[in-house]
């Protein structure tokens, strides 16, 4: 028991302490609720992990709720995306809500605080009540309408509502303290006037409520007993708990708000609005593009809701906000991948290999594991003839005792196949290599038992026979930004990092199996990386996107705090 106590986060020891406090376990409720301004990315990720990972803890239930109260910027279309990168992750909520289901109780509320004296029509414009909010250090100052009469409140709320004026010409704000040392406590916003469509109530309403008087009021209408948020609105728990104590029963559940740290992602930027101008200035092509932190992006990219589980329950959840390694997530689809992805071959930057003692026109269909550490995964024919591609990179024609490729006069074992031996190469008129003629040894072919199939051999080399390689694009993604912390910079934009190699598109040929792949598919390209099939791939043409490497090019795990 003690040891599960040491492993209890600090989120998970409230909880823990409410319990012994009084709160009834039956009583725990929570939520994920985001904006549908945007898709989700990498950090609202550790955010679906915490509060569903409490649901399954605890048994209880979690609601997915939209904020949405912002119709110019909110869209079905993110709402759609975001229910499917939950599914996606695993993850089931048990009620789907919207702030826009509770507008007519939040415009009561509303109204009864105006008749209480503690709420009034603010006429001025946001420059004037910016000008008499005061600074951190010097108090606000009242403003002239902060004392209108409760009838003068209600008529002018009356025909905010009713569209009577024009954006911007009034607002609703509370009625708390002009001196009050946390300036959101200095009479804050609660409504504004929108003549936008709403995705789901339309043109039904012309004032919608502010986050600061919807978060409070909607987590105690559902009844969730701890609305977890990040640790910019630490300051805006003060108010949050002021609207409570003007509308909560004594018999129903009081939410309580606590906050954690967001949690950074080195070599990229997660503000939604940055994601946005990246859409829009066209440096990535789609919400989706395999390069954003997006979770539609890792999906497209190949990342598993596996590998970004693992991801956010290794960096945990913290008090005090930091930059994680990107290394770190790109180490869990790793781990993830090297246990569950079929191995296969492709060759990338292809040289034609000729074995000139092969018999010319003849074929052989050699076994291959598909995972040699996952016997269940069984094995694959691959074929092999007296034409192969290898790798450019694989062949030196002079290379010293530590390249253990092929070089001349010197021997390799191609994968699954035969131990061959680099007797001459074809050179271009620019002194480029173009062939490279090879003898191979009959009787030395893996898994056959001969004394010469169990000659050791320094290196292994991955192939795939030029008469049945089927070419395929291949996409190799690589990091967005070349900085590890591109939008810190006071005298540059975080534009000036963008990767010019974040993608590079490519031929491949890969092995015959591969060619009824299915979108989603995911594979080892051994030797190369861990590789999926794209959504623009079609029957005719299928497109592989690059995951991850094989090994961390970048930056060694061990080099993460």
């Amino acid at each position: 028991m003690g040891e599960e106590e040491r492993s209890l986060n600090f989120i998970e020891h409230i909880v823990e302490d409410d319990l012994a406090s009084g709160y009834v376990k039956k009583d725990l409720r929570f939520r994920f609720p985001p904006e549908p301004n945007g898709y989700l990315h990498i950090g609202h990720a550790s955010s679906i992990c915490l509060n569903f990972g409490l649901g399954l803890r605890y048994d209880s239930p979690v609601n997915l709720r939209f904020d949405d109260t912002n119709p110019a910027k909110e869209e079905k279309e993110y709402v759609d995306a975001i229910k499917k990168d939950v599914e996606w992750l695993g993850y089931n909520w048990d009620t789907e809500c919207y702030a826009s289901d509770y507008f007519q109780q939040l415009y009561d509320w509303a109204v009864e605080l105006i008749r209480e004296g503690k709420a009034y029509v603010d006429s001025q414009s946001s420059e004037e009540m910016a000008e008499q909010k005061g600074t951190p250090t010097e108090p606000g100052k009242e403003g002239p309408f902060r004392n209108r009469s409760i009838e003068e409140n209600l008529e002018l709320f009356e025909g905010m509502k009713n569209g009577d004026f024009k954006e911007g010409t009034h607002v609703l704000r509370a009625k708390i303290d002009m001196a009050s040392s946390n300036m959101l406590m200095r009479d804050p916003i609660m409504y504004r006037i929108l003549h936008r469509p709403h995705h789901r109530t339309n043109t039904d309403w012309c004032i919608y409520p502010m986050y600061d008087w919807t978060h409070g009021e909607s987590d105690y209408i559902e009844q969730v007993s701890h609305s977890l948020c990040t640790l910019e609105f630490l300051p805006h728990r003060e108010l949050y708990n002021w609207f409570l104590d003007q509308l909560v029963d004594s018999d129903k559940l009081r939410p309580k708000q606590r906050e954690f740290a967001r949690r950074n992602l080195s070599h990229t930027v997660v503000s939604k609005r940055k994601l946005l101008q990246l859409v829009e200035s066209g440096v990535v092509n789609s919400w989706d593009d395999p390069r954003m932190p997006t979770i539609s992006g890792l999906r497209r990219r190949g990342y598993t809701p596996e590998s970004i589980r693992n991801f956010a329950d290794t960096i945990g959840i913290a008090k005090r906000e930091n930059i994680v390694d990107v290394s770190l997530l790109e180490f869990h689809v790793r781990e993830h991948l090297n246990k569950i992805a079929p191995r296969v071959m492709a060759v990338l930057n292809p040289l034609k290999l000729v074995l000139t003692n092969y018999e010319e026109g003849k074929e052989e269909w050699l076994e291959a594991a598909n995972n040699p550490g996952d016997e269940s995964a069984g094995s694959r024919k691959v074929p092999f003839s007296r034409e192969l591609y290898i790798e450019q990179e694989d062949f030196r024609e002079e290379a010293n005792r530590k390249f253990f490729r092929l070089k001349l006069g010197g021997e390799v074992r191609l994968k699954n196949g035969y131990i061959i031996k680099a007797e001459s190469c074809t050179k271009d008129d620019d002194g480029n290599i173009v062939e490279v003629q090879c003898t191979y040894d009959p009787k030395s072919k893996s898994g056959s038992g001969t004394e010469e199939s169990l000659r050791k051999v320094k290196g292994t080399l991955h192939w795939v026979s030029v008469a049945h390689a089927t070419p395929t694009e291949i996409r190799l993604y690589d990091r967005l930004f070349t900085d590890a912390s591109p939008d810190t910079h006071k005298d540059k934009d975080f534009m000036d990092f963008v990767n010019p190699d974040s993608l590079k598109k490519v031929t491949g040929y890969l092995e015959p199996s591969l060619k009824d792949a299915k979108i989603g598919d995911r594979f080892q390209f051994q030797r190369l990386g861990y590789f999926n099939v794209d959504t623009d791939s079609t029957p005719e043409n299928v497109v592989f996107n690059r995951t991850v490497t094989l090994r961390d090019t970048w930056a060694k795990l061990e080099q993460k705090s």
